[in-house]
């Protein structure tokens, strides 16, 4: 579950932000992540308030957008779904391909609270 060091190192990095720009308090937290990745988005969600317990974070939101798993067919040079397509072009069913995007992990935005 390598979601867990994942976690610690995203609120470590969003913490440190938070210090050296005087932000007292975090609404939210928004990530992108490909959909080819070995991070698993559900996991993410389920340990992230444990995970930022403790922290500047533990009252904030994680809001997760994920990137589809795109391909540059080699043969017809299509750009492709990896994912849906189950890796095969969709136009001329090769399997010969190049990953365009989907590998991704990204720290996307960091929403502030504003005071009341």
């Amino acid at each position: 579950m390598h979601e867990i060091t994942i976690l610690v190192e995203l609120i470590k990095m969003v913490e440190t932000a938070a210090i050296e720009n005087n932000i007292a308090e975090i609404d939210t937290i928004v990530v992108q992540i490909g959909e080819m990745s070995s991070i698993i988005p559900r996991y993410m969600m389920e340990y992230f308030p444990n995970t930022a317990e403790g922290t500047l974070l533990e009252n904030s939101k994680l809001k997760i957008e994920m990137i589809p798993a795109n391909g540059l067919c080699h043969h017809c040079n299509k750009v492709f779904n990896i994912v849906k397509n189950k890796g095969k072009c969709p136009c001329c069913k090769a399997d010969d391909w190049e990953i365009l995007s989907g590998m991704e992990f990204i720290l996307k935005e960091i929403v502030i609270r504003e005071p009341v």
